[in-house]
């Protein structure tokens, strides 16, 4: 190999570890030691300890003075919150979410859809003392929750049996891991145009949700309310179906979407 596509390559393998040092690290909630990076990543010690210093250094992780974990930094802390300020998505669910919440009363969520779940991107707290919701950056499954599945559900053919094709975790024994049930759910929510997901990803808890569409007409994400069972029905009333739905339309016409709705 030429010297200069030898030093390339070494290149690129440097960025791909930091990066994945980045993830491991901010997946980690309680940090992380070199040790362990070491073994996830298949690399040594040492190697891992240079990049480390690095990315203290450009403030991307932090070491306490007192341990040998590792944290994330300051910088990468600014760079995510830049990131989920500049989505189009999320722009334009903040007033629909804090309405939604002052209409219901319940927690406000809205979901962007990714290939490998629905990432939580903006909640707003209900008017309960008790605070019931999902946090911000979680990634919700297709088949076990009610984003995953009212997106899944309007999304292509193709993408609902890459759904019905893949793994059915049972997060609970309330999940339906069942295809051929689950695809019959999935035209009940397109006939209905909004999903419920009761006891599924966790005991004691439900989400109501419906589809947010793009300009193209595609499913971009959701928008839903999130309370316990015995707050928020498995068949929620027709106050709350109309209030989600209506707030799943108002966002979608500001993400560029025009004409007819597929549901409601």
């Amino acid at each position: 190999m030429p010297e200069d596509d030898k030093k390339m390559a070494e290149g690129l393998q440097s960025v791909i570890l930091t990066m994945q040092i980045v993830d491991q690290v901010a997946r980690t909630g309680k940090g992380v030691g070199v040790t362990s990076l070491a073994t996830a990543l298949g690399t040594s010690k040492s190697r891992i300890h240079r990049h480390l210093q690095t990315l203290v250094q450009q403030g991307y992780v932090f070491q306490h003075e007192d341990s040998e974990r590792y944290e994330i930094g300051h910088q990468l802390v600014s760079l995510g919150q830049a990131v989920l300020d500049n989505s189009g998505l999320i722009g334009s669910t903040r007033d629909s979410l804090l309405a939604l919440r002052d209409r219901l009363g319940h927690s406000a969520v809205a979901s962007q859809l990714t290939p490998d779940g629905m990432l939580v991107i903006a909640t707003v707290p209900g008017r309960s003392p008790i605070e019931i919701g999902v946090r911000v950056g979680s990634l919700l499954s297709f088949h076990g929750s009610a984003q995953g599945k009212v997106a899944t559900a309007f999304s292509s053919e193709a993408f609902q049996r890459r759904v019905l094709t893949g793994e059915l975790t049972a997060f609970t024994e309330h999940t339906i891991t069942d295809p051929a049930k689950l695809s019959a759910e999935f035209d009940e929510i397109r006939r209905r145009g909004w999903a419920t997901a009761p006891n599924q990803a966790a005991l004691g808890l439900n989400t109501l949700a419906s589809p947010i569409l793009d300009g193209s007409g595609a499913v971009c994400g959701t928008v839903g309310i999130v309370d316990l069972t015995q707050s928020l029905a498995a068949d929620p009333g027709p106050e709350h179906t109309a209030a989600v739905m209506e707030t799943a339309r108002r966002i979608s016409v500001l993400m560029g979407h025009s004409g007819p709705l597929p549901f409601g």
